[in-house]
């Protein structure tokens, strides 16, 4: 690195992609809570373990899935690596790592937070409260956001910052999807229903992107629109496709501004999963499986994580939560 210790800017892309992974999981809790108003609510949150990979971590402790259960594994519980308190631990972690480098606005924000949370009693957590806790979670991750915007100086941080925001992002978009479809669609006489419709646009205003769909499909509402929305939207900032393009464009004016040699493999990665989400078509994609379509990308994800993680920051970036 030129100026930033390698140190640094990895504090500042994890730092990144735990705010984003906290404010994530509090979506897919908050979706999973709509979606799970039925017959079928203790296979919905085993489901969402499943789409973690906390299957066997969560029996160890808690034995069968229930809501109550999930909620907390996923909210509270500090032994769980993948919980939002978890999440913002790690997050107050690297600001701490950061502080000669971010704003005492940043700081003071981060530790209010993280503080508040660790306060919280796990009646806070639950139903009817669960709804609560999640608008608090993503709006602390807003408020983040939108200090980090006004305060954080524009060097090489920055752009390490944007790249594993839109990483993370990404990753998650596939994960909110796959809570929807994974978990619903094979209740087939369901599909078509208002049941169904009403779950889709659930899963549209947990990612914030009911009004922008609206103005791409006016009317109507079917799985592959809404599906094809999240994933190949290009003008949709959550959207998969979106972050990648992201995830490139920051990457190449790292390397062009900073005369950076790292980033050749990622980027490599990233030209191929470009192409093929730009030639992807939505029926075909559900057609093969979109459950197996998530996982691929996901795993092409973690390979451009890795890849940067060898170049920048001397290993090979896997994710110290796991």
């Amino acid at each position: 690195m030129s100026n930033l210790l390698a140190r640094y800017v990895e504090a500042i892309f994890w730092l990144a992609r735990y705010i984003e992974r906290a404010e994530n999981i509090a979506r897919i809790i908050d979706v999973n809570e709509t979606f799970s108003r039925d017959s079928r609510g203790g296979q919905n949150w085993s489901s969402v373990l499943q789409l973690y990979a906390d299957d066997t971590r969560y029996r160890e402790i808690y034995g069968a899935p229930t809501a109550e259960g999930v909620i907390h594994f996923y909210t509270l519980d500090a032994s769980n690596p993948s919980s939002i308190v978890s999440a913002l631990k790690i997050a107050r972690e690297n600001a701490r790592t950061l502080r000669p480098l971010i704003s005492t606005e940043m700081w003071t924000q981060m530790n209010m937070f993280h503080n508040r949370l660790r306060a919280m009693s796990a009646d806070e957590v639950q139903k009817p409260r669960l709804p609560r806790f999640c608008a608090f979670v993503k709006e602390g991750c807003h408020t983040h956001y939108g200090i980090t915007e006004g305060t954080f100086y524009r060097d090489e941080g920055w752009y390490f910052y944007q790249l594993g925001r839109n990483l993370e992002r990404a990753d998650q978009t596939t994960r909110a999807l796959d809570t929807k479809y994974h978990l619903l669609l094979p209740s087939v006489q369901d599909v078509g229903s208002p049941l169904d419709v009403s779950q889709w646009n659930a899963l549209l205003r947990s990612v914030s992107g009911y009004h922008a769909f609206r103005r791409v499909h006016p009317s109507g509402m079917t799985p592959a629109d809404v599906a094809g929305f999240l994933l190949f939207h290009q003008s949709f900032p959550r959207s998969v496709v979106c972050c990648v393009e992201t995830v490139d464009e920051t990457l190449h004016a790292l390397r062009g501004q900073y005369a950076l040699t790292g980033g050749a493999d990622a980027m490599e990665r990233l030209d191929e999963l470009r192409s093929e989400m730009r030639n992807a078509q939505i029926r075909e994609v559900l057609k093969t499986g979109l459950h197996e379509y998530l996982d691929g990308l996901q795993g092409e994800l973690i390979k451009v994580s890795q890849a940067l993680g060898r170049d920048f920051f001397g290993y090979a970036a896997a994710d110290p939560a796991e």
